[in-house]
């Protein structure tokens, strides 16, 4: 079977993503730096129910994990250049799935430096390592945030994406125009994943899902910004996984000529990754408060800076070329997350 590099393994998206291609037979290895953007006994925990110990790793030294004949993990910085290359050659991968960035649009307004080291200088040195080592196809990580300003409802890739609104979008935009970059001059097949608001068991504590449940519980006021006139296309983590295995699977293919700007004539593609199916922002409070039986204490604020009021997927793309639509329902979703959440924290 395929040897994967998945980048970012030790969180959210990663870490599902790590546990189904090892369950199928993919041969896996996962790199993360375990930074502390937040609590990385959180990571840890992710990677413990991978078979890989805490104890067990050293920066740059790959560590089996004792559940799988079929996983390896490797502590490593994207910004190493050197011992990412020691890595590829090591290996020899087929595919690389490029998830490893630095997250958050609220904290790019407080470390800018922090995006351009990983989401930058780290993404040069993947696609760098994938150019010399013939990787069959380069999956990464971009994100619905790129549409910024953009009122066109429902985003599509077809539309025009020129106007972020924070340093994590343009970011992500520079990922894709790297990426186009290296597809056209080294036919190095690229796809790039724009996911809409990702939630679901191991999710992310800076994730509204994440906050919300933990401050109801504790008794907590929960913000509640742009005084709950929101909308957003939350998407369960396990249809983000299926949309990422099915895209890994089929390699794009340059056109005869540039259609619209999701595709090229190099062997490029960019895919939304969503539910399609926005929902209110006091709608999703109410389903934590059913699923929980507790009232939030709100907090009504203003929209925070580098914040849409609305996220929308257009999955056209994704239906016509991969017969595949996101489809979980957040009282499921919602459910899913909060039963783990209880087990995690052995809340009551």
């Amino acid at each position: 079977m395929a040897k994967v590099l998945i980048t970012g393994s030790a969180g959210f998206i990663g870490f599902h993503l790590s546990k189904r291609l090892i369950s199928e037979g993919y041969e896996v290895v996962g790199l993360d730096n375990i930074n502390d953007y937040y609590d990385i006994n959180l990571k840890y925990g992710r990677l413990n129910e991978s078979g890989i110990k805490k104890e067990s790793i050293q920066y740059n030294n790959v560590v089996d994990s004792s559940f799988s004949s079929n996983y390896k993990f490797v502590k490593l910085n994207l910004e190493d250049q050197e011992n990412i290359n020691k890595l590829f050659d090591a290996e020899g991968f087929d595919y690389v799935v490029n998830l490893a960035a630095q997250a958050g649009v609220r904290y790019s307004l407080e470390n800018p430096q922090a995006y351009i080291n990983s989401n930058i200088v780290g993404f040069t040195n993947i696609l760098e390592a994938c150019r010399h080592n013939k990787i069959k196809h380069l999956v990464y990580a971009s994100s619905s945030s790129v549409y910024g300003l953009n009122k066109s409802m429902p985003f599509s890739t077809n539309d025009n994406v020129d106007h972020p609104i924070s340093l994590y979008a343009a970011s992500k935009k520079s990922n894709e125009l790297m990426a186009h970059t290296y597809s056209y001059l080294f036919n190095l097949p690229t796809t790039g994943l724009r996911f809409f608001t990702v939630y679901g068991p191991w999710g992310r504590p800076d994730m509204a899902l994440f906050l919300f449940t933990k401050a109801i519980l504790e008794n907590e006021t929960i913000d509640v910004f742009n005084h709950g006139k929101m909308l957003r296309d939350f998407t369960y983590v396990d249809d983000i996984v299926e949309g990422v295995k099915k895209v890994l699977e089929n390699r794009p293919v340059g056109k005869k000529e540039i259609s619209d700007p999701s595709s090229s004539v190099a062997p490029y593609k960019i895919y939304n990754i969503g539910n399609s199916s926005p929902v209110k922002l006091m709608d999703f409070i109410t389903v934590i408060e059913n699923k929980l039986g507790k009232i939030a204490k709100k907090n009504l604020l203003p929209i925070q800076a580098g914040d849409v009021e609305k996220t929308w997927a257009n999955v056209d793309d994704l239906i016509s070329d991969l017969n595949y639509k996101p489809k979980t329902d957040i009282n499921v979703g919602i459910e899913e997350f909060i039963n783990w959440y209880k087990k995690f924290y052995s809340v009551n």
